[in-house]
């Protein structure tokens, strides 16, 4: 851990997609974060030097490495780091692009999943030292149509009724399908990117944006209450820090954490 809190690398794929409340919890914590454009070219520096990775979402699959030869030099960071245990925390496509670092298949789901959704947690992800400080049930943001299986040693964390994959673990490695860190500021942004717009006019009709921002914004302060939370338990119990216990062992559990107070890109299945 380097400095008053810890430095994480973030691979971000759209300019719109930052890791909104989860980088609220990271900075009141004290801890910074270098933000690299992927989608833009920048170059991926060694993230031996960072306390931990966040893989952001993004439109394009996981699975479009001759589209964007880039996805392969990104997938191959994050298998190295996570093989060696690396703290990383992955968001939609970044749930995506680790299970598919994991040997996992990756590719269009039967149907897209759009809209503020419920979400069950497993019993495993009960007994998960970051999963336990969610509810059983909660309801997240939905956005994709891509999928995947669970990787070979994963534990699954969470599913929901139109997908089984929402959420899972590997060692220190962290998936998550949904999102809860997003709220109306973010979501109005998306809906300017051309892709996005298109995308979700055709998943759901005419004044599609309108009608989805009325509902993150009525579960918004619930959702970014529980992504505060659950990121403040993965920074404290996976990643550690000045005054933390170290990380824990995969399968140890912890008592749970109480609640803190709270460019256009082309279009693919993938979504957000």
């Amino acid at each position: 851990m380097t400095g008053a809190g810890p430095n994480l690398l973030v691979l971000q794929h759209i300019a719109c997609e930052p890791p909104g409340a989860y980088e609220d919890e990271l900075r009141d914590r004290g801890g910074r974060l270098q933000r690299v454009m992927v989608d833009q070219g920048e170059q991926l520096p060694d993230w031996r030097a960072f306390d931990g990775i966040i893989a952001m979402g993004g439109p394009m699959g996981a699975y479009e490495d001759d589209r964007l030869p880039w996805l392969k030099a990104e997938k191959r960071l994050i298998s190295d780091a996570v093989s060696t245990g690396a703290p990383f925390w992955g968001v939609c496509l970044g749930s995506q692009l680790l299970a598919a670092s994991l040997g996992a298949h990756v590719a269009p789901g039967p149907s897209p999943e759009v809209g503020v959704l419920p979400v069950s947690r497993t019993t495993e992800g009960a007994a998960d030292p970051v999963f336990e400080v969610m509810p059983d049930k909660f309801d997240a943001l939905q956005w994709h149509s891509d999928t995947f299986e669970l990787p070979e040693g994963a534990v699954q964390l969470a599913r929901s009724d139109a997908y089984e994959q929402q959420a899972f673990v590997f060692e220190r490695a962290y998936g998550v399908q949904f999102h809860i860190e997003v709220g109306t500021t973010l979501a109005t942004e998306w809906g300017e990117v051309p892709a996005y717009a298109d995308s979700l006019t055709a998943l759901m009709g005419e004044r599609a944006l309108p009608r989805l921002l009325d509902q993150i914004g009525t579960h918004e302060d619930e959702m970014a209450g529980l992504a505060r939370r659950l990121f403040a338990a993965w920074l404290e119990r996976i990643v550690g820090g000045p005054g933390h216990s170290a990380p824990p062992a995969p399968g140890q559990r912890h008592s749970p954490t109480p609640a803190p107070n709270p460019t256009a890109a082309s279009t693919s299945s993938a979504l957000l």
